[in-house]
């Protein structure tokens, strides 16, 4: 009772017994909110799924369903596959197939081993996926298919030629749709162009012209890029024209980086020109064969200033082909400020090639103070200068540089 009315008396507290009115009653009691900051969240970045590996890998699966004695059944091995394929783990899919081959009494059916195949090739591990494929009794199209891209990829084009003439996969073809054929011969164009073997090319383009196949964009654009390859640049005009006016951006790029082999840089502006008129959208690549070009004709770069336009209007100008092949080009001309100020106008987007168009267009120009202050700015951002232009600049600077690295 003591401690209560000391507690009334300090704060004020009117005793009830007065039954006092409800408004005259007043609590003279401070009253204070408390500042509770909330805090941030906490951002983490987004993993890259692919660069993750998950923490229960295809074998601890196997392991569990082996020790509890339960079969492992197709749609499991497919899904197995699958992450394996995903996060290309060149062991776990070596242990999965051999726990696949251990298990089976009967052979895989065939799309199951046609996914091994992939999963083969999509690890890195081609030999397992060829001896898969050379046990394989029975093999189709995707099969195939699939081991031809490895060996593209890879870039084996004996070995692409030598699977595509395979009389066995020659008979399979005939009975394929025309999506299906028209990859796998981008491949094998690709395989004659740098193997230069222009007789088998022209028979695929025979072939092509029999069955209808050269109204595909794809194949069409192959097409054309392989005889620019091999030097024939009336044939690959003469795809184009025979593309019924079906054509798409890679055709046309296709047909000025043609010309741009052939030295007729005039007549790439002419293309590209009538490209606008058609109406087709035109990518970076485009722009770099153009740039390229323009390069080389001498007109102290109002062709190439003309071609940057355009690009800047299709907001293509910052693409790392595009910035290269700009500061390239401007290089050639003198145009230094130009070309610096292209560099520096996407740091992102900035590849190994753009810098070093800029430390050549340096030494060309005989900017050769700036050309030393760049290569430390290229060490600094871990890009290797071209030997060619590290030793010209050398021999321009004297003794003073022969120990640049």
């Amino acid at each position: 009772m003591e401690i209560t009315s000391k507690l009334a008396n300090n704060i004020n507290i009117i005793p009830l017994s007065q039954n006092p009115k409800p408004h005259h009653s007043i609590i003279q009691l401070p009253l204070y909110k408390p500042h509770r900051k909330i805090p941030k969240p906490i951002k983490t970045p987004p993993r890259n799924p692919i660069s993750v590996a998950p923490t229960t890998v295809p074998s601890d699966i196997l392991r569990l369903l082996d020790c509890l004695g339960f079969p492992v059944p197709d749609p499991v091995y497919i899904s197995l596959i699958k992450e394996c394929t995903h996060f290309q783990d060149s062991n776990q899919a070596v242990l999965l197939h051999t726990h696949l081959a251990k298990n089976r009494c009967n052979r895989p059916r065939l799309g199951l081993l046609n996914r091994v195949l992939i999963m083969y090739v999509s690890c890195g591990c081609l030999p397992n996926a060829r001896q898969v494929f050379d046990e394989m009794t029975k093999r189709d199209f995707n099969s195939w298919a699939v081991m031809i891209a490895g060996y593209s990829d890879i870039g084996d084009y004996e070995e692409v030629i030598n699977l595509f003439m395979s009389s066995e996969f020659r008979y399979i073809v005939y009975s394929c749709s025309s999506f299906h054929v028209s990859w796998v011969l981008v491949c094998v164009l690709k395989a004659c162009a740098n193997t230069l073997n222009l007789k088998l090319g022209e028979q695929i383009h025979g072939w092509l012209l029999k069955s209808g196949y050269t109204n595909d964009l794809f194949v069409g654009s192959s097409l054309i890029s392989f005889y620019g390859k091999i030097g024939c640049f009336e044939d690959g005009d003469l795809v184009f024209d025979q593309m019924n006016s079906r054509h798409n951006v890679a055709v046309w790029t296709a047909r000025i980086s043609n010309g741009c082999k052939e030295e007729r840089f005039r007549r790439v502006i002419d293309v590209f020109k009538e490209m606008g008129k058609e109406g087709v959208k035109k990518n970076s690549f485009t722009f770099s064969s153009v740039l390229s070009a323009c390069a080389k004709i001498s007109d102290d770069g109002n062709c190439g200033e003309q071609v940057h336009a355009n690009a800047i209007k299709l907001g293509l100008a910052s693409e790392s082909y595009v910035q290269c092949g700009l500061v390239n080009m401007y290089g050639k001309f003198g145009l230094i400020n130009d070309a610096k100020r292209v560099f520096n106008m996407n740091d992102s987007k900035r590849n190994h090639a753009c810098w070093n168009a800029m430390f050549t267009s340096f030494v060309q120009n005989g900017c050769l103070v700036e050309a030393i202050k760049f290569l430390y700015q290229m060490k600094a951002a871990g890009v290797q200068p071209q030997e060619l232009w590290l030793t010209k600049l050398r021999s321009l600077c004297g003794s003073e540089l022969l120990e640049i690295k």
